[in-house]
């Protein structure tokens, strides 16, 4: 890449952007029209470099800011270079392959690639797109993929209301079949492609484990529960049972396969987590370890008071099912909530509830998760480990 032959893209403001997100509003629009996904320079008002990345004047994000290096060219060298320090990161730093066959290989911003996630499960690489500009490198990024997982698949994506955004078309290839995959000694059924019903969210990994450690000996309750793993965990590590419950039927058969392929018995039931759990208070019932882990709420920045309200309800409704001296461990990945005010939430809870709650952990998604420090955003997922009264 030609690096002084680059289009110019000029902010309105002389302060350096805190953030790699540049918003529309933020920048002056160029005279010529730029294609979606095109490396710019970017200059300050005052024309002085501040950084290289991606542009796209169709998107509310208008740049993505990828270095602040004028030496740095942002071609297929520098994705394969930041491709590699991402994978280097999960296999010789936190040894992965150690515990886990299914991990995050890229989390975009914070492994310095914004607008690329890709998870691994077992030999299937899942590749999802987020930018106009990635998609672009696509070529370079799956062939670099491949070198690093020889022999792998790759399935590769973008939601379509991502390319409406981005103004880039993405045809997906086939999905890779159905696959088992493991976690701390336990085995997992895993279908890379297909959304939500892929079955097993390796950010819960870590957290599986430390909720299993708690639920040694007591009676287990898992709301939203996909397809159960942290049931299934608690069972192997000692729980006396597990419910657990998903308004998904289809997940559900995934849920009792792997409470199957485990050699533990749990019990799952599909239904609208809010009637169950009347039924439940209405019959008396109480659990000595609940989780609740809901699927994101809102991606709209407008509708995160709405959200905060759903978290309220689910949360009160469960905590009446948690028996006194009860662990419940609450999880929220709705990206656009963040910690101090899903922390209020559950304080509003208590105090509506006349319950006391001790918050002993908060914890998020995994180190394959890694979050840029300018980035909040990127820890989407928060998990309160609390002792109920």
């Amino acid at each position: 890449m030609n690096t002084s032959a680059l289009p110019q893209i000029q902010l309105k403001s002389d302060r350096v952007p805190g953030h790699p997100w540049v918003w529309s509003a933020q920048i002056v629009k160029p005279a010529e029209r730029i294609p979606p996904g095109s490396v710019v320079d970017v200059m300050d008002a005052k024309g002085r470099f501040v950084g290289r990345g991606f542009w796209n004047g169709h998107a509310r994000v208008a740049l993505r800011l990828l270095t602040t290096s004028p030496d740095e060219a942002v071609d297929d060298a520098w994705i394969a270079a930041r491709l590699a320090r991402a994978v280097a990161l999960r296999r010789d730093l936190l040894r992965l392959d150690d515990v886990s066959d299914a991990w995050r290989v890229v989390h975009s911003e914070g492994d310095g690639l914004s607008g690329l996630v890709v998870d691994r499960y077992a030999n299937h690489l899942v590749v999802e797109y987020f930018a106009a500009g990635m998609w672009r490198f696509r070529d370079t990024i799956h062939a670099e993929l491949l070198k690093h997982f020889p022999g792998a698949s790759l399935y590769w994506f973008a939601e379509q209301h991502v390319q409406r955004q981005e103004s880039f078309d993405v045809r997906s290839n086939d999905a890779p079949s159905a696959v088992d995959v493991h976690e701390h000694g336990l085995a997992f059924h895993a279908a890379p492609g297909l959304g939500h019903k892929t079955g097993f969210f390796a950010d819960q990994r870590d957290n599986r484990l430390r909720f299993a450690g708690l639920a040694r000996g007591r009676r287990v309750l898992d709301l939203c529960c996909n397809a159960g793993g942290f049931a299934v965990h608690a069972m192997k590590a000692g729980a006396l049972e597990a419910t657990g419950v998903d308004a998904d039927a289809a997940i559900l058969e995934v849920a009792r396969e792997n409470a199957r392929l485990n050699g533990v018995e749990a019990r799952f039931e599909q239904g609208d987590v809010f009637e169950w759990l009347r039924a439940a208070i209405a019959r008396g019932e109480t659990w000595d370890a609940v989780v609740l882990d809901p699927p994101k709420l809102t991606r709209d920045r407008n509708q995160v008071v709405n959200a905060l309200k759903k978290y309220f309800a689910m949360n009160r409704t469960a905590l009446d099912v948690v028996a006194p001296g009860g662990i419940l461990l609450t999880c929220s990945c709705t990206g656009l909530v963040g910690e101090d005010d899903f922390l209020e939430m559950i304080r509003r809870v208590a105090l509506n509830a006349g319950r006391d709650i001790q918050v002993l952990h908060v914890d998020g998604a995994g180190a394959d998760h890694p979050v840029a420090s300018n980035v909040p955003e990127n820890r989407y997922l928060k998990a309160v480990y609390c002792r109920v009264g």
